[in-house]
């Protein structure tokens, strides 16, 4: 018996990375999978097939209101239920504020935080009516912190946390719950692409002294997505190896 057995989660730019990681994770434990990303990686879908759950990938521009009722809609045709939502879809944009164009502050909003609100909204409705529900938004540890030369990444990964506090306010009474996750220096394709006296230098504010991986944080993930978090809502979780405590 898996722990998400006969549940259906939906994932939000889970083609690679992060959200590819979650979407096995959640397979592994019976969950059938649901996921979107602007190009939709048939690789990845092939991995979460193999695990002999259902899944089916979605072709959605998640800051797109119309664009994600439309994908919610088809997840429900396919699906018939959604129980878990991770708001994982998200990009950098990065630069100093004082050379910081508006359309650098507007992607990342766009991307990270509207996002999050087109897909809570257009599954809200469902999941009130099934009387519960899984909320993860995805957010960061800068979000808490901020960092210099990521002033849209951050106020959009802080605003992921204040909507998930809200959500858990709200939907509360209808038996939905909303998380956040707040990774730090995770091992991934964007950290990859760091210099190696960058990536050294930041490893040495991390307490465990080294990177985490989009698997570690799958964990997490999994723990909020389960009942084994029946009573945690409105929490922000981080996963940073005590770079952030």
């Amino acid at each position: 018996m898996g722990l998400l057995d006969g549940k259906v989660a939906l994932i939000t730019g889970a083609s690679r990375g992060i959200g590819k990681a979650i979407a096995l994770k959640f397979a592994s434990e019976g969950a059938s999978i649901a996921f979107t990303d602007v190009k939709v990686n048939e690789d990845t879908l092939k991995e979460i097939e193999a695990t002999g759950v259902k899944a089916r990938a979605y072709t959605s521009n998640a800051a797109d209101f119309a664009d994600s009722q439309a994908t919610v809609d088809k997840v429900m045709e396919d699906f018939g239920r959604i129980d878990i939502l991770v708001n994982n879809a998200g990009i950098t944009r990065d630069g100093l504020m004082l050379r910081m164009s508006e359309q650098q502050w507007d992607a990342v909003i766009s991307v990270n935080l509207k996002s999050a609100f087109n897909f809570i909204h257009a599954v809200t409705p469902i999941m009130a009516r099934q009387r519960g529900g899984s909320i993860i938004n995805m957010s960061s540890v800068v979000g808490v912190s901020g960092n210099a030369g990521q002033c849209n990444y951050s106020a959009s990964k802080a605003g992921l946390i204040g909507l998930a506090k809200s959500i858990a306010k709200e939907m509360g009474p209808r038996g939905i719950r909303a998380n956040c996750i707040a990774p730090g220096f995770i091992i991934s394709d964007m950290t990859a692409a760091l210099p190696d006296d960058v990536r050294e230098a930041w490893v040495k504010t991390i307490p465990l002294r080294r990177g985490g991986t989009p698997e570690e944080v799958a964990k997490v993930a999994l723990f909020l997505a389960s009942d084994l978090s029946s009573y945690v809502s409105g929490q922000v979780i981080h996963c940073c190896g005590a770079m952030n405590c």
